[in-house]
C-alpha cells in the first residue's frame, strides 16, 4: 500500500493538487486495504486518512495500517471539513465519474475555501498494472473458476435447468474459497446461446444443446472471468463449425497479444479471423477487458481502444459468435500481459467437449 500512496502523491504533485478524496469502494480498498462499505479516503503529500463511522473503526485500523482512521461521529461532512482545514488543503481532487451532482453540491456548500477539482482516471491508471500481491489473488480466483468448470461438467444433462447449473457453480466456488461469484452467472443453452449475456433461466437443457457457461470467482477482492461452451449430446453441424472458428480466433489472439500493442490491435487479432469466416456481424462485442478489483476495468481490447498494453495488465480474451435462433459460442481466458507475450492464467480445456446424454 505504501508504494501505491507514493505513486498517487507523485500524480498529485504533478497536477498541483493538494489532496484527493474518494469514496468509491474499490479505490478506497486499493489505496488503503480497507474493505468496509462506508468511508472516505483522503490522501495528501504527508497524510493518508480514512474517515468512517463507529461500525468500521476497528476494522479500518486493522486493515489500513498506513492510514489514520477518524470516526466522524455521525457528522461526516463536518469531520472532513475540519480535517481538510487542518491539512491546509486548497485544491481537492475528486473523481467526477464517481461523485453524484448532489454530493458535489453538498461538498461545495460545506468545504468552504477549498477548490473542488474534477479528475478522471487518476486511480484507474494506477490499478491498470497489477503488482505481485494482486496477481496472486487473481491467480487463485482463476484457479477456483477452473476447478468449478471441471466440477460442473457432470451436472450438464438434459432436463437440468440453467438456474440449477448456476447455483451449483456458485456453491462450489464459495465452498472452494471464493468470497462470492464475481457476477451474475451466465448459463445459456440452445437458442439462448445467441444471447451474449444470457443469465441463467428456468430453461431446461436439451439433447444437442450447446451450453455457454460464463462465471468467475472473487478471491481477496480480485476477480476471475471464465467462459467455456460445451455440447450436451451431438450439436448441429453449423454449431460445431462456429465452435472451431471461435476456438481458432481465441487461440490466435492469446498467442499474439503482447506489450506495446494497442487494445485496437489486440481486438483485431480475433475479429479478423471471425470476419474472414463470414460471421463479422455475429461478433458484436469487444474481444476483451481488464480484470482486477472489478470485472470490467481497463484496458479494453476493443476497436475503439488506443490504450497500449503493458506488462502486468490482466485482460480477458473472449471472442464469440451468436446466431439468432440457433445458438452461440464464446471461449474466454484470463491472461497476463508480459514482456514477451502473455501468460494464459486459465487452464480449462478449449477443445469441444461433447458430453454424453
Amino acid at each position: 500500500m505504501q508504494g501505491r500512496l507514493e505513486k498517487i502523491r507523485a500524480i498529485l504533485k504533478e497536477q498541483q493538487l493538494d489532496a484527493i478524496i474518494t469514496g468509491k469502494a474499490v479505490h478506497r480498498r486499493y489505496l488503503s486495504g480497507f474493505t468496509g462499505s462506508a468511508g472516505l479516503a483522503i490522501v495528501s503529500q504527508d497524510r493518508a486518512v480514512l474517515v468512517t463511522d463507529f461500525r468500521y473503526v476497528e476494522q479500518a485500523q486493522a486493515q489500513a495500517p498506513h492510514f489514520t482512521v477518524i470516526d466522524h461521529q455521525r457528522d461526516e461532512k463536518g469531520a472532513v471539513r475540519a480535517l481538510l482545514q487542518e491539512m491546509g488543503v486548497k485544491r481537492l481532487a475528486f473523481e467526477k465519474q464517481a461523485v453524484s451532482y448532489a454530493v458535489y453540491q453538498d461538498w461545495q456548500a460545506h468545504f468552504t475555501g477549498i477548490e473542488l477539482v474534477p479528475t478522471e482516471g487518476i486511480i484507474e491508471r494506477l490499478r491498470i498494472c497489477k503488482d505481485e500481491t494482486e496477481l496472486a489473488a487473481i491467480r487463485e480466483a482463476v484457479r477456483i473458476a477452473d476447478e468449478a468448470f471441471r466440477h460442473i461438467l457432470s451436472y450438464l444433462k438434459p432436463g437440468v435447468r440453467e438456474q440449477e447449473i448456476a447455483l451449483e457453480l456458485e456453491y462450489f466456488m464459495r465452498r472452494s474459497g471464493a468470497e462470492a461469484a464475481a457476477f451474475d452467472i451466465i448459463v445459456a443453452s440452445g437458442a439462448r446461446g445467441a444471447l451474449p449475456h444470457g443469465r441463467a433461466s428456468e430453461k431446461k437443457i436439451e439433447a444437442g444443446d450447446m451450453v455457454t457457461l460464463d462465471f468467475g470467482a472473487i478471491y481477496q477482492g480480485y476477480v476471475s472471468d471464465l467462459t467455456r461452451t460445451v455440447a450436451v449430446g451431438e450439436p448441429a453441424p453449423q454449431l460445431q463449425e462456429i465452435y472451431e472458428i471461435v476456438r481458432r480466433a481465441q487461440a490466435h489472439a492469446v498467442a499474439k497479444i503482447r506489450s506495446g500493442m494497442t487494445g485496437r490491435e489486440a481486438d483485431a487479432l480475433a475479429r479478423e479471423i471471425i470476419a474472414a469466416a463470414g460471421y463479422a456481424a455475429e461478433f458484436g462485442h469487444s474481444t476483451g477487458h481488464g480484470l482486477g478489483l472489478e470485472v470490467h476495468e481497463g484496458p479494453s481490447l476493443a476497436a475503439s481502444s488506443s490504450t497500449v498494453l503493458e506488462p502486468g495488465m490482466v485482460v480477458t480474451v473472449e471472442p464469440g459468435i451468436y446466431v439468432s435462433g440457433l445458438g452461440g459460442v464464446r471461449i474466454e481466458d484470463d491472461v497476463l500481459v508480459t514482456d514477451s507475450g502473455c501468460e494464459i492464467l486459465s487452464k480449462s480445456t478449449k477443445e469441444l467437449l461433447i458430453l454424453p446424454v
